[in-house]
Parts: structure tokens; C-alpha cells; sequence
């Protein structure tokens, strides 16, 4: 098979933690052709989706060879041509995430798999996607009104976590106290002054044993790692600073993945993380979801094998 993996650079990127490169890799090692590609080097030429693409061979580093990759001839070439396309450009989702997603979508189903959807990555926000199975979400509140936001904060208790609608990372997630000066500061730069629309969600205690990230495939669990925030920090985010431990999937994570399964397949959202702390699904990760190397330290599989075994299946 010829796979292309539309990504960020690859000499960015960090071997021992990257989920797109697990996915290169065991590729490569079934003796599939893999290539390269940048958002910028995604175009259409007379209504067809092209880019410019590099073969590439990955390897793992070692005391003696350092470097993971080596990139070899470039080509333009029509996406049609490829098996399938991993669209696996890290966040934000901005305008060139957005219109990238629109050149994506011009490549016919019929010959090339494209995961995930286009439609569905322009259509699931990363925050707001969460909405869509109110029953396994917690109590939530998405607006750019700051004294709506004070009247959740006191119904929840007196204290909430807010977030933008566009951030990864765990950038700018603020834990509120009713009782903070700082409230009012902290929800107008939120919310630029009531001109953005952030999430204010109920807070979790439960945070505090850790946010788990729990990969899904074709609607279906594959594994799960636990993300252990900073004593002296509110997100859990391994960006900054969560620690990770092994964790099991259990029955409430196989509920709320059944909750979600039939509109992951329905919009073409074959491989998501999904953010779950204590009880409760925070977030559903689409553009490209990590964790594969962490859980496969922690728990001795190779979850990259079953994400290739499902494009080679799926591919037409």
C-alpha cells in the first residue's frame, strides 16, 4: 500500500512519544510505501487534490545514530493515488488546519481512505464535539457572557474549570473560585472582555487521581494511560507536566465509547482520544490524538498494529 501522512515537520517530531510515528514505522515494517507531506504542500490544480510528498524511512534512534527519519525525493502527486492519508496535523485548529481539511475532502472514497474524515474534523471541535451525548458529559456551560459564567460557577458550588474552544495542550484552562479576586481578570481575558465564547465545565475533583486519555478505534476501545497532574498544578496535560500511569478501561469507559460509537462512524472519526475524569467524558480529541507509546510502555502491546490492521482492512 502507498500511505501519506499529512503531519507537522517530521524532524519536530519526538520518537519515543509520537503517535504518528509508531504509525510510520509499523508501515513501514509491513512493506508498505510511506510518504510525507505538509499542510502547506496540500493544492487543488484543476479540481484536483494534489501535494507535494516525500518518501521517508523512520527508524528508531540510537547512541549511534541519533536521527528517527530520513527523507528522500520529493514528488507532486494526485492524494487519489494513495491508499489511505492519515491527516495527523497537530493543533490548533486554525484556518489552514480548516481549508486543508476542504483539499482532503476532494480525494474520491473510493479509492483512497482518509482518516479521519475531513467533514468530520471541520464538524467535531475538539471541545464543543462533547456536547453532542449529554448524558456522559458533566454539567457545562458554553458561552461569552462572564455574568452567566459567575451564576455557573455559583451553581456548581462555587468553583469551575473554564477553557477556550480552540486550545490544546491544556493552554489556557483556569480552575475558578467564586471566591478569587481574581475572577473577574481572570473571565476577561477568557473571554476578551465577553466578545469570546469559552467552556465552563463543573469542576472534578476526581482530576486530582488523573485525566485519562482512553484511545478509541472504529468505535471500539483499544487502551487507556492515566495523566497525573503537577502537585501545584490544575491540568494534567503531559505538555505540561502530567505524569503518566497504567490504568485499565473499565465499564464506565466501555459505556460512555458505546455512547459515542455510533457518531464516531457516522462522521467518519475512526481514531480519538477521549478525555475521562472520574466518571465523565471532557473532551473528544480528533485531529491527531496521542497516547499509542504511552500505553504500549505501560502495558506491553503494540496498539499501532490494530490502527494498521484497521486501514489495511478499511482501505479500498
Amino acid at each position: 500500500m502507498r500511505l501519506l501522512f499529512v503531519m507537522d515537520p517530521i524532524e519536530r517530531i519526538l520518537p519515543d512519544k509520537d503517535t504518528t510515528f509508531v504509525f510510520m514505522l509499523e508501515a513501514q515494517e509491513r512493506g508498505h510505501e510511506v510518504y510525507y507531506t505538509l499542510v502547506d504542500d496540500l493544492y487543488v490544480r484543476a479540481g484536483t487534490a494534489r501535494a507535494r510528498v516525500w518518501d521517508v524511512r523512520v527508524r528508531r534512534p540510537t547512541d549511534d545514530d541519533p536521527g528517527h527519519g530520513t527523507i528522500g525525493q520529493h514528488a507532486e502527486v494526485d492524494l487519489d493515488s494513495f491508499d489511505a492519508i492519515f491527516m495527523r496535523k497537530d493543533p490548533p485548529f486554525d484556518m489552514r488546519f480548516f481549508y486543508s481539511t476542504h483539499i482532503l475532502g476532494l480525494v474520491d472514497p473510493s479509492k483512497c481512505l482518509v482518516l479521519n474524515k475531513p467533514a468530520g474534523l471541520r464538524d467535531a471541535n475538539e471541545k464543543l464535539y462533547a456536547l453532542h451525548f449529554p448524558t456522559v458529559i458533566p454539567e457545562t456551560l458554553v458561552t461569552c457572557d462572564m455574568k452567566r459564567i459567575k451564576g455557573f460557577v455559583d451553581d456548581m458550588g462555587g468553583d469551575a474549570i473554564i477553557k477556550p474552544l480552540d486550545g490544546a495542550g491544556g493552554a489556557g484552562i483556569f480552575h475558578l473560585r467564586r471566591d478569587d479576586r481574581n475572577l473577574n481578570s481572570i473571565l476577561e481575558y477568557a473571554t476578551d472582555e465577553g466578545r469570546r465564547m469559552i467552556m465552563a465545565q463543573r469542576y472534578l475533583p476526581e482530576v486530582r487521581v488523573g485525566d485519562k486519555r482512553l484511545i478509541v478505534l472504529d468505535g471500539e476501545p483499544l487502551g487507556a494511560v492515566l495523566r497525573v497532574p503537577r502537585h501545584d498544578d490544575t491540568r494534567s496535560n503531559i505538555h505540561v507536566g502530567g505524569t503518566c500511569e497504567k490504568v485499565s478501561v473499565n465499564d464506565r469507559d466501555r459505556e460512555i465509547v458505546a455512547t459515542l460509537a455510533p457518531r464516531l462512524r457516522q462522521d467518519g472519526l475512526y481514531f480519538v482520544g477521549l478525555d475521562i475524569i472520574g466518571d465523565w467524558l471532557t473532551e473528544v480529541n480528533v485531529t491527531s490524538p496521542t497516547g499509542i507509546q504511552e500505553i504500549n510502555t505501560l502495558d506491553g502491546v503494540r496498539l499501532e498494529a490494530k490502527v494498521i490492521d484497521f486501514v489495511e482492512k478499511s482501505a479500498p
